[in-house]
């Protein structure tokens, strides 16, 4: 289970971050820390309004009001303010609520750990706007890399181009350099993916740090940052694809 104390970390470290919002965030091109601080924001008032709606039905974050107006950006006292109120919402939901999510588990108990790992990876995408060089710990890394490879199935605007990769039954490993830590990922049919923990021979394999394994398979981390054997330009092409 999530720890709550995490969200409210994190997004105090991404308002801290926020300072000059005019900056550009080249891991979201297009976009500044504005952009970036927003998005986060509508995220968690979208996760708020679900649970405490019991919404069962897919909805869409821009179908929840923010609280700014039209045009506006959110800044950091709107990011901490549109966190209090999930962290609360949190707190007093039975995670055992069924809610829509856009994952396989629909219960209340899939959001938290969706929300830190967005606001993980948004935090390092404002550090590394910053000239920054982010830091996750080993093992918040380690559940981050297993709640991506838990939900990609599931995420269609992913499968339906990694389908078309025309790569069924290619594998790839990571392996951990600084902790416990190996999974092997295969491709399936209609592009869903499995994985499993563990060694395995792959067609491509990743070693480094497990942080910089977490962020290159967001897309934040170039494959050219670590050690790579295998197929180099199958692994580019997936995780280009598959990045969420």
């Amino acid at each position: 289970m999530t720890d709550y104390s995490q969200i409210q970390e994190e997004t105090a470290r991404l308002a801290d971050l926020s300072d000059d919002l005019s900056i550009p965030v080249p891991t979201c091109p297009g976009w500044t820390l504005a952009e970036l601080v927003t998005h986060v924001g509508q995220t968690h008032r979208w996760a708020a309004h679900v649970l405490r709606e019991r919404v069962q039905e897919k909805i869409w974050s821009r179908e929840v009001p923010s609280g700014l107006a039209e045009g506006q950006s959110g800044d950091a006292a709107w990011l901490r303010s549109g966190a209090a109120d999930l962290l609360e919402t949190l707190r007093v939901t039975d995670p055992a609520t069924p809610v829509w999510t856009w994952g396989p588990d629909k219960r209340a108990s899939w959001w938290p750990r969706r929300m830190l790992f967005e606001l993980v990876v948004h935090r390092a995408d404002a550090e590394l706007a910053l000239g920054l060089d982010p830091e996750i710990p080993a093992g918040t890394a380690v559940d981050g890399i297993e709640e991506f490879l838990h939900n990609l199935p599931h995420a269609a605007w992913v499968t339906r181009p990694l389908a078309r990769l025309d790569a069924e039954g290619a594998t790839i490993h990571l392996h951990a350099s600084d902790t416990d830590g190996e999974w092997t990922i295969t491709q399936g049919p209609a592009g869903k993916i499995t994985w499993s923990r563990g060694h395995a021979k792959s067609s491509a394999a990743v070693q480094g740090p497990v942080s910089d394994l977490l962020l290159l398979l967001y897309g934040r981390r170039s494959p050219d940052a670590l050690t790579v054997y295998g197929d180099h330009d199958f692994l580019t092409r997936w995780l280009t694809t598959a990045a969420l």
